[in-house]
């Protein structure tokens, strides 16, 4: 437990830490290079530690094994542990997250901003709160 105790601060502390610099509209948002790529690498990490901590509840939960990242939210899914809503949504951050990660096609800044304004800290919020019931 100390390994799930250990990635809900790490991303709690990514959250924490996108929070602090991320502009306060749209416009700042696009017309700051730096800002835009900081707060999309932190979508990139805070993604990716969502699906650990996917994939460490899954092997604590002795769940099937899923053949990747997305398929590790839908077994959450159908082990009672998220919301089929939810599971949805996290699977649409880690498609953002590929996106930014591997530039396939073209970003829209639009879309990642009001990701990160106001729904990645909600989702994954739910998400932690999910996981740390079932596991109690």
């Amino acid at each position: 437990m100390t390994r799930i105790a250990d990635k809900i601060k790490e991303i709690r502390e990514y959250l924490d830490q996108l929070k602090d610099i991320i502009p306060g509209n749209i416009a700042e948002y696009k017309g700051s290079l730096e800002k835009k790529a900081a707060c999309e690498r932190y979508v990139e990490k805070i993604v990716e530690a969502v699906t650990d901590l996917a994939f460490l509840t899954i092997k604590i939960k002795k769940l099937k094994i899923p053949e990747d990242d997305n398929s590790a939210f839908t077994i959450l899914c159908e082990s009672n542990i998220i919301s089929d809503a939810l599971a949805t949504r996290l699977r649409n951050a880690k498609g953002m997250k590929n996106i930014l990660a591997h530039q396939y096609g073209k970003i829209d800044d639009e879309i990642v901003f009001e990701a990160v304004t106001q729904e990645l800290e909600k989702d994954v919020e739910a998400f932690i709160k999910q996981i740390e019931k079932v596991l109690k």
